[in-house]
């Protein structure tokens, strides 16, 4: 590998190989140093995004369950890690599959190495494979932000790993890999809009609706209470804001022109979403708002997701525009359907991802495709191919109802299984999620003795962890 023009790959393509033998061939001299250094850092930027996802989650929701969310995704890059290791490339990316799924050909990434990947012939299968699996783990990550409140943490991690597995690596199977339905319909998906966004938004209803209410819910005014740490919420957000560059400016699979573009219609997206949420919230009360804002960056990003790779700068400013109004008009969908989706995940996700989907059937450009040199695509409306609109609708519409269906199924039955009921306790909920089922606290609790096999030195123990073997309710939230 260098910086000279790579050697066309002649080994063997189509099926699981190694692409040669490393100890007497250099499987470098097929790529590029320069798409090396970009995939790599991409992958390390949207592997910074789960934990941004962690505090902005943490800072909406309530302090008494406010370490728990970010411990769940913190989970997520380990549980799905490993899941994406076991089989999960396998199952998405492997070079042989019928139109649904892969198959395990590359169980335990054997054979994984040296091959062009599907995803494009300019990165190895092992690069190709660090790279998306911070995409599989980002997912559940964004799904897991349902549980806020209520939902236990084992259940969570069990379901994580068989999401991840049955839900996630089909919808992306489909999407990207060249033998999967919607990539041969035409379908035009460049970073995620529904494998990531309408699949985990789809899933955040699921698990809202199956956990059930928080206590003190009400359809008309919800669970009141303010986001109790505004400074985690722009945390996550600046976390999530740079690392987009990674998840959209990295799916061009290359350094090259197109990757460029994809970071500059990403960055105007998110700053025209900002200030359009801020407008709306502003008509209401008259105030300035930095949640607002930064939800609005979220939907401008989520919404130009799919369309990164296809689009022209000035279509951005529209997908912020779009974004931001449809995501911040769909939180009130919550209060129409029943569904208690605590952080609004449904509303920024599902709904911000349809609707970047069928605002790429509309500005996708062939002519900005081909910035990388080589993908050719009939274009969207712009083109005159009205066509598209239909493909991006059926698979926004596929890639949602197969996530509601599944999550529902799949929650149904881990709620059977003894040891892996979704919701936690009544007095759990009261105490909250940190106390109750982590036992450690994003705030209040100074350690004054250690605790060993139940006792404490100088002071009574406590079950729940409380100094002075007193545990004080949370009064406020």
């Amino acid at each position: 590998m260098s910086a000279s023009t790579p050697v066309a790959y002649d080994g063997v393509s189509g099926v699981a190989d190694p692409g040669g033998d490393s100890f007497n061939d250099d499987l470098n001299i097929y790529y590029s140093a320069g798409d090396f250094a970009w995939i790599m850092t991409s992958s390390a930027l949207v592997l910074l995004m789960v934990p941004g996802v962690g505090f902005f989650y943490s800072g909406l929701a309530r302090r008494k369950s406010a370490l728990a969310l970010i411990w769940l995704s913190m989970m997520s890059i380990a549980v799905v890690g490993f899941q994406w290791f076991f089989w999960g490339y396998s199952l998405t990316f492997s070079h042989t599959g019928s139109a649904y799924i892969g198959d395990l050909s590359n169980f335990g990434l054997m054979k994984v190495l040296g091959q062009p990947s599907v995803g494009s012939t300019k990165l190895p299968d092992i690069l190709f494979c660090l790279y998306q699996g911070m995409f599989a783990a980002i997912t559940p990550a964004l799904a897991i932000g349902a549980a806020a409140d209520r939902g236990r943490m084992l259940p969570c991690l069990v379901f994580i790993f068989v999401w991840a597995t049955i839900v996630y690596d089909p919808i992306a199977y489909w999407t990207w890999n060249a033998n999967g339905w919607s990539f041969k319909m035409g379908g035009l998906d460049f970073a995620g809009g529904t494998p990531v966004h309408i699949s985990s938004g789809a899933a955040a209803l699921a698990y809202s609706l199956m956990l059930g209410k928080r206590t003190g819910y009400t359809k008309v005014n919800g669970l009141p209470y303010r986001p109790h740490n505004v400074t985690h919420v722009v945390l996550g957000t600046v976390f999530l804001w740079v690392g987009w560059f990674g998840f959209n400016g990295g799916s061009a699979l290359a350094s090259n022109m197109r990757a460029v573009m994809a970071c500059v219609v990403t960055h105007i997206a998110a700053c025209v979403g900002g200030f359009t949420w801020c407008l709306l919230d502003y008509r209401l009360e008259k105030k300035w708002s930095t949640v607002g804002f930064c939800s609005g960056v979220i939907s401008g990003l989520v919404a130009i997701t799919p369309a990164a790779g296809f689009v022209p700068p000035w279509s951005a400013v529209i997908f912020g525009v779009v974004g931001g109004i449809v995501c911040n008009f769909a939180t009130k969908l919550k209060f129409v359907l029943g569904v208690d989706d605590a952080l609004d995940v449904f509303a920024e996700h599902a709904v911000g991802g349809i609707a970047g989907n069928l605002l790429t059937g509309l500005f996708a450009a062939n002519y900005i495709a081909h910035l990388d040199g080589s993908t050719k695509i009939p274009g969207g409306w712009v083109n005159q191919n009205y066509v598209q609109l239909g493909y991006q609708l059926a698979d926004s519409v596929a890639g949602f109802s197969y996530s509601f269906v599944l999550t529902c199924v799949i929650l149904f039955i881990m709620n059977l299984i003894p040891g892996l009921s979704l919701r936690v306790s009544a007095e759990e909920e009261d105490i909250g999620l940190d106390d109750g089922q982590l036992g450690e606290f994003a705030y209040d609790y100074v350690e004054i003795a250690r605790h060993i096999e139940g006792s404490m030195t100088g002071v009574s123990a406590s079950p729940s962890h409380s100094i002075k073997g007193v545990h004080v309710p949370e009064k406020t939230a």
